[in-house]
């Protein structure tokens, strides 16, 4: 998996912390707070992804996908207030709910070890990331980014969110890497999409909120793992303790 590779880029939500459900209960809360029709049941998680991916060339997905839910929600608030609101939710959780996935610490300074340079490329937007940077306990005592990450990419780095390949363009391009060179460490299907958009090795963590895209997943992604002991166990027997 590892022969001949130079760099690990890893997704963020969803594949090294366990902050999908916390943003869906972001966006419950949000929706209750802003609908003047009745809160449906919705699968919000794929919902908020299908958006995503469909506005995924807009200059700002995450306010289009704001705007979506006035519109599907009938709120009165403008779709800029609606993204800030949603932001001011997410703080709290931000702060002191999101941890690393069990492990993923330990795969972190294992790879680190061993000489990869570690980058993170995600759709999370700066103000999360200064969260987990600055505040949040559970990342900065287990893991630093700043310790392990050499690079970063958020959402503001890019025009275009994944499925596009520009994040991962720019990270080969900032460390003069080709492709066959790098691999991508993700758990979702726009993530893989990207991943095999840029001609990059995908592996995939398992996350649940991902199973609706399960057989997709799977079938786009070289490398599949139910969570990191086992990927550890794996780099392991691969490049030796």
């Amino acid at each position: 998996m590892l022969e001949n590779k130079k760099a690990i880029i890893f997704d963020l939500d969803g594949t090294l912390i366990d902050s999908v459900g916390v943003w869906n209960k972001v966006d419950e809360k949000l929706i209750k707070e802003i609908k003047t029709i009745e809160f449906d049941n919705v699968n919000i998680s794929k919902q908020r992804d299908e958006k995503l991916k469909e506005y995924s060339n807009c200059k700002d997905a995450y306010l289009e996908y704001c705007g979506f839910l006035k519109e599907k929600y009938k709120s009165k608030i403008s779709k800029e207030d609606i993204k800030k609101r949603r932001y001011e939710i997410a703080d709290k959780y931000l702060k002191e709910e999101i941890d690393y996935k069990p492990n993923a610490e330990n795969v972190l300074k294992y790879l680190k070890e061993k000489g990869f340079i570690l980058v993170i490329a995600s759709t999370t937007n700066d103000h999360a990331i200064e969260n987990y940077k600055k505040y949040n306990k559970n990342i900065i005592n287990k893991a630093n980014f700043e310790d392990i990450f050499s690079l970063i990419y958020s959402k503001e780095s890019v025009e275009k969110l994944k499925p596009n390949p520009e994040i991962h363009y720019k990270i080969l391009e900032n460390l003069k890497l080709k492709p066959e060179e790098c691999l991508i460490v993700e758990d979702s299907l726009i993530g893989v999409e990207a991943a095999n958009n840029a001609n990059i090795d995908v592996a995939v963590i398992y996350d649940k909120y991902s199973d609706n895209d399960r057989a997709s997943i799977n079938k786009l992604s070289k490398y599949q793992f139910k969570n990191f002991y086992e990927m550890l166990d794996y780099l392991k027997k691969e490049l030796g303790n």
